[in-house]
């Protein structure tokens, strides 16, 4: 039981999850827009969350309404921006190529830790963020110097980026406000203020000409699984994960969602590995990787520094 409730089963459990959002993501573009599926999403997860944590809402109220501007903020890059974005990019790029890409996030996570809360870079790091850069461009252009200097991109995969971009930053928010701001009231609050940002969007999408809706028992299966376990179970495993672990170490795991999205899209929706995605997908781990043992051995230099200085004092 107590493995349950480790950090590192929550962070495996939450990029299972995300890795089958990009394959359920680019199933749902068939059926429906992106704006729509993300207002349908959310509206599920609050509709499902709400009666659990309403007491809790209330008990809480004062210090949420003390917090409203951050609120907005992590609904803004967490429930709004990242998703919509990388919905978007799902009609014009593979769930392999999105998922891939996205394992930059680690990188953008340590470079906004540093920026935003103090978090130690390093050239280590500045390494590992070039390897990565350099895998992302990689996928990108598709292997072609050509398409590079032409820089003729999928505007899917840029979609992905600026998702990545929000992300990070939601994931800094997080780690910044962890033990200040209640963590299961405020999720449901950011929910509630995404379907309210998401919902004059979704009425503007859906009175567009070319836009079509397709019921059918997939998009509402499809509709569960982001709106249950997308959303609420996967979001509470990585909002627990990261106040424990930080924003940085978490970050690494992230990585898993390429393994588990190109798993699930080769099984369920028959898309097939590219030698690029590969190659490239190998760089932005390796960059990751090594990042990530940096930061592990930075902070071990610091905590022997603290016992050291603990030591002196007595």
């Amino acid at each position: 039981m107590n493995k349950l409730k480790s950090p590192y089963f929550l962070l495996i459990l939450a990029n299972l999850i995300w890795g089958g959002n990009f394959v359920v993501g680019r199933a749902a573009a068939n059926y429906l827009p992106a704006f729509t599926f993300s207002f349908l999403r959310w509206c599920i997860a609050f509709i499902i969350f709400l009666p659990f944590i309403w007491r809790k809402i209330k008990e809480e109220r004062q210090i949420l309404m003390q917090h409203r501007g951050t609120l907005l903020l992590m609904t803004i890059s967490g429930i709004v921006g990242y998703n919509t974005c990388l919905y978007f990019a799902l009609h014009y790029t593979t769930s392999i190529n999105a998922s891939v890409v996205n394992s930059t996030t680690p990188l953008i996570i340590a470079i906004l830790s540093f920026l935003i809360i103090k978090e130690r870079l390093n050239i280590i790091q500045m390494i590992g963020t070039i390897l990565s850069i350099i895998g992302v461009l990689f996928i990108l252009s598709q292997g072609s110097m050509q398409t590079l200097f032409a820089f003729s991109f999928n505007i899917g995969d840029l979609l992905v980026i600026i998702a990545v971009m929000s992300w990070s930053f939601y994931s800094v928010i997080v780690k910044k406000y962890a033990g200040i701001i209640p963590k299961y009231s405020s999720f449901c609050i950011t929910m509630f203020i995404g379907i309210i940002l998401l919902l004059p969007l979704s009425i503007w999408e859906l009175q567009q000409p070319e836009t079509t809706i397709t019921w059918t028992p997939s998009l509402i299966f499809i509709l569960l699984f982001v709106g249950f376990f997308a959303s609420i179970i996967a979001f509470l495993s990585w909002n627990t994960a990261v106040e424990q672990v930080g924003a940085s170490r978490a970050g690494v795991f992230l990585n898993l969602i390429p393994v588990f999205a190109s798993i699930f899209a080769i099984i369920f929706i028959g898309e097939t590995l590219t030698w690029y995605q590969a190659i490239g997908g190998i760089c932005v781990i390796i960059g990751v990787l090594v990042s990530a043992k940096r930061v592990k051995t930075v902070k071990n230099k610091d905590t022997l520094l603290d016992k050291k200085v603990r030591t002196d004092s007595f």
